[in-house]
């Protein structure tokens, strides 16, 4: 489905899938729990999803003869950490607006994690007090003017890379390298939990499994707590992602399935059940999620087969999307484990 567009490889290959089989029994023995690790997918900054979206946008950057990649996220932005990890990789300059978007007041949140990396490759960090949105910002463009007016050339990268043309392409890749792997396992996965907010990640994933009429088995576990306005650009990037691949069918509303229950009480803020369901992973398989993103799927998924939601006998696929350095930001949260 990918063929005619061009790819700049940032990630190792096709990521590993394991079975959390200690999670399983846990939670009864009647589903079996696998992981797609895209939180391993390579070595720049901790890797994550974001790194599948930019394989196919820095190709346009690098023909546009941009010279910085301009991107905007919350202060703890999974997101900005790896376009500043892709920017340094390829030999361009980054300019970063950080918003207010999470009401979190641990004394070192603006210092640890997903910050502190970026930093570190040297991007320019901005903060800017603006509440959280998904949305296209005031603050971004005009981080964009500014680079214009130094004489630089800017290439902008909206929030989780979501809003761009490309931004959906990255994921139907995921749905390609999962039916491959699929093959390999002898068996086909029943249902494909993700976590969503801005959206791309999710839409990619429903135009990719839609080639085989598969994208109802694709559940999206909301942590924006906006998820009117969340599953509205879903549904907006499969639909363009779509015509883009020429998948030959509409993505219509009914095949985005968004869970909304699990994002509270806010963006970016764990709710207790998050909080137990990180730690529940954590000491069972070892696997580390974060109380903004994997936290908030992960409660979902536990609750979901908790609740009887997949048949017993299920094979269901949790994406790992990364962002495990946000976790550091929650210290004060996680001080006694």
């Amino acid at each position: 489905m990918l063929e005619k567009f061009e790819r700049y490889p940032l990630t190792f290959g096709p990521t590993p899938i394991e079975k959390l089989d200690r999670l399983g029994k846990h939670l009864g023995g009647k589903v079996e729990i696998y992981a797609k690790r895209e939180d391993c997918n390579s070595g720049l900054a901790c890797g994550g999803n974001k790194l599948r979206k930019l394989e196919y946008i820095i190709p346009d950057a690098i023909a546009a003869h941009a010279d910085t990649l301009v991107s905007i996220g919350g202060v703890q932005s999974n997101h900005t950490r790896i376009v500043a990890a892709v920017a340094a990789k390829i030999g361009m300059k980054c300019l970063l607006v950080q918003e207010s978007w999470v009401p979190h007041e641990d004394a070192v949140y603006d210092r640890v994690g997903n910050i502190l990396l970026s930093r570190i490759m040297g991007a320019d960090v901005r903060f800017v007090d603006e509440g959280f949105d998904i949305g296209i910002r005031r603050s971004w463009e005009q981080a964009l003017e500014d680079v214009r007016s130094k004489g630089g050339i800017p290439y902008a990268i909206p929030a989780g890379a979501s809003a761009h043309k490309y931004g959906g392409l990255g994921y139907v890749g995921f749905a390609e390298e999962v039916r491959a792997q699929e093959q390999q396992l002898g068996f086909v996965f029943d249902y494909i939990v993700v976590c969503t907010v801005t959206g791309s990640t999710h839409a990619g994933m429903v135009v990719g499994f839609a080639k085989d009429g598969r994208q109802h088995s694709v559940i999206g576990i909301d942590a924006s707590a906006t998820p009117t306005k969340t599953k509205a650009q879903v549904l907006s990037i499969a639909q363009h992602t779509a015509k883009l691949v020429d998948l030959g069918r509409e993505i219509i509303e009914d095949d985005v399935t968004l869970i909304e229950e699990y994002a509270h009480p806010c963006y970016g803020i764990p709710s207790d059940e998050t909080k137990e369901a990180l730690r529940l992973c954590a000491r069972l398989e070892g696997m580390i999620t974060d109380p903004v993103y994997e936290g908030k799927s992960m409660q979902g998924l536990i609750d979901l087969v908790r609740k009887g939601f997949f048949p017993e006998g299920s094979r269901v696929l949790y994406a790992h999307l990364g962002g495990t350095p946000a976790i550091n930001g929650y210290s004060y949260t996680f001080r006694k484990g």
